[in-house]
């Protein structure tokens, strides 16, 4: 989608893994020598529908494990960070999930040099902040997990960027709550890494209470399910937690039904503040500019979006004063006149009608 609204963008939420184009991954395989379930952009595109979220978790690890080598994982940061330049990023925090790779052969020095590379490389091509935070599944035993905790840690004590600067938790909810990693984030705040877990996007409020509770988040990814307890609701806004909040991807997944009945609007009354990210937009067919002007048909105006994420970035300060006087610069009157201009073809790509 051609970039059609103006404005700065900070986007917290997107696996890097989800963002590679049904072409690129393709070549990939074939220079790697994996296989795919498919042999064709179109093929690869239609095995992108999804049934549920489970389906999609299927799908998402079937999919990336094509990816093998340093020189991938740096493509892969590089490509994505000039797509959301083009739609007006300025910052972004990558996700990415590093144990099933390293558990298929693939070297982790690998893995996190690539990244980083990647990081470095975007900044110097096209500007944008990249800051990284390395992925738990939440399916893993405790001490894998404490892996990848301490993978981080030490990646992150080398680095004199400090580019990696958070440690999530992602995968199924269903039957795998957030209680049991509280010794792993423990491990993470050692090494300054802030928790960043995804909660309450297929299961309820107490998934929400168990990252806050028991894992000292710092932010939550989707965190949408919060809204069916009004003491949660409130809590996430007297103690400033950034909610990063993915419309497309919840109706893509089968999270929400349809987009009037997404919480985004409800949270953001209420008093929530809520930041903007894609997830995984290849798999999605979604963009930033396509979630903006999502946003904007739910009536979200982007200069709270953009607030958001100034308050839940996990920069260092100078980065986030920057990024604060970027904000107070722009025109948002004119931002929100184009997104809401937008909003209703943006809809009506994704399938959805405006609510």
């Amino acid at each position: 989608m051609a970039p059609t609204i103006t404005g700065p963008k900070i986007e917290l939420h997107v696996h890097l893994e989800g963002t590679v184009r049904p072409a690129t991954l393709l070549a990939m395989a074939r220079r790697n020598n994996e296989a795919l379930p498919v042999r064709t952009e179109a093929e690869l595109t239609e095995l992108y529908r999804f049934r549920d979220f489970s389906h999609f978790i299927q799908v998402w690890v079937m999919t990336t494990n094509v990816m093998r080598t340093e020189a991938d994982f740096r493509q892969v940061v590089v490509d994505y960070a000039a797509q959301a330049v083009a739609a007006g990023a300025v910052y972004v925090e990558g996700i990415f999930s590093p144990w099933y790779r390293v558990h298929r052969g693939v070297r982790v020095e690998e893995i996190f040099h690539g990244y980083l590379d990647g990081a470095l490389e975007a900044e110097a091509r096209y500007g944008v902040q990249v800051r990284l935070t390395p992925d738990i599944d939440r399916v893993l035993p405790v001490d894998a997990a404490m892996e990848v905790a301490d993978w981080s840690a030490r990646f992150a004590r080398r680095d004199p960027e400090r580019l990696i600067v958070g440690l999530g938790l992602g995968g199924p909810e269903v039957g795998h709550p957030p209680e049991p990693f509280a010794p792993v984030f423990a491990r993470a705040r050692e090494a300054r890494l802030a928790a960043v877990p995804h909660a309450g996007e297929t299961v309820g409020v107490e998934s929400v209470r168990g990252a806050l509770d028991m894992l000292g988040a710092r932010r939550i990814r989707h965190g949408v399910r919060a809204i069916e307890d009004p003491a949660l609701v409130r809590r996430l806004a007297d103690e400033g937690i950034v909610l990063d909040v993915c419309p497309v991807s919840n109706l893509r997944t089968r999270s929400v039904t349809t987009l009037e009945e997404h919480p985004l609007a409800e949270l953001r009354a209420a008093g929530v503040a809520c930041s903007l990210g894609t997830d995984d937009p290849a798999m999605f067919d979604t963009d930033l500019e396509t979630e903006y002007a999502v946003a904007a048909g739910l009536g979200v105006p982007a200069r709270e979006l953009y607030a958001a994420g100034v308050a839940g970035a996990l920069c260092e300060e100078p980065v986030r004063v920057g990024l604060r006087k970027l904000g107070e610069a722009t025109d948002w009157d004119a931002v929100e006149r184009a997104a809401r201009a937008a909003a209703p073809a943006a809809l009506a790509r994704i399938g959805a009608v405006a609510p």
